[in-house]
């Protein structure tokens, strides 16, 4: 029984997980500053706990979240149909201005 709840349960949180980044965000990539900005197959989803970077391109990346307040967070590898989480942008007016990368691991 507990076996079956918890499958279940798996089941629904990556529900919510594919759902929550197939709204993702055409954000302004552009707006992250002098990074260069992650391809148009990564997107992400942001809220104010998390943010969900999904990689959808052929091959690995090395990606950052970039934040309008300039906070830092490391930089992240993410190989082909990897889903990878930051920080979200907070309860104080923050907000996540895009993807970039960080360096380009094994392409593209």
């Amino acid at each position: 029984m507990h076996g079956v709840l918890r499958s279940g349960f798996v089941a629904v949180a990556a529900a919510l997980v594919v759902a929550t980044s197939s709204g993702a965000h055409a954000g302004s990539q552009e707006a992250a500053g002098n990074w260069s900005a992650a391809p148009d197959c990564v997107t992400f989803s942001a809220d104010w706990r998390y943010t969900f970077v999904t990689n959808n391109c052929s091959g690995t990346h090395t990606l950052k979240v970039v934040y309008r307040d300039g906070t830092d967070v490391p930089s992240r590898v993410a190989p082909p149909g990897a889903l990878i989480t930051f920080p979200g942008h907070g309860t104080t007016g923050n907000e996540v201005l895009g993807v970039v990368v960080c360096d380009d691991g094994d392409g593209a």
